[in-house]
């Protein structure tokens, strides 16, 4: 069973997509926060991050760029899940090592399909 970290300081946000992933096999881990995903990251060693962009603190664009130079981490795939649309956040995404970019609200048939891409 694949385990996927969704990093987001919405609650509601992680729950929806925690519900998500719950229905369809996955272990589901959570951090309101860049600096909470990021030590969970390194504790747990997921398959998979969804990391949101805009959070207080460490934002998700610094998060992704340390877990994905990080060698205990770096193999972890990381798929941005954010409201940020513009073709910038996704190029600037990709350049700080994420595998994927969905924007919110996300579709279910959307995320699972990122999610097996990465996972593949």
């Amino acid at each position: 069973m694949p385990r996927v970290l969704i990093v987001d300081d919405s609650p509601t946000e992680i729950f929806k997509i925690s519900q998500i992933l719950s229905k369809n096999g996955y272990e589901v881990l959570s951090a309101e926060s860049g600096e909470q995903g990021l030590a969970l990251a390194r504790q747990e060693l997921p398959d998979v991050v969804l990391m949101d962009i805009v959070m207080p603190g460490l934002n998700g664009f610094q998060a992704t760029r340390q877990l994905s130079r990080d060698p205990e981490t770096s193999g972890i795939p990381v798929i941005i899940v954010t409201t940020k649309d513009q073709e910038t956040d996704r190029l600037w995404g990709q350049r700080q090592g994420a595998k994927g970019y969905l924007t919110k609200p996300v579709d279910s048939k959307g995320l699972l399909k990122a999610i097996n891409a990465v996972l593949t």
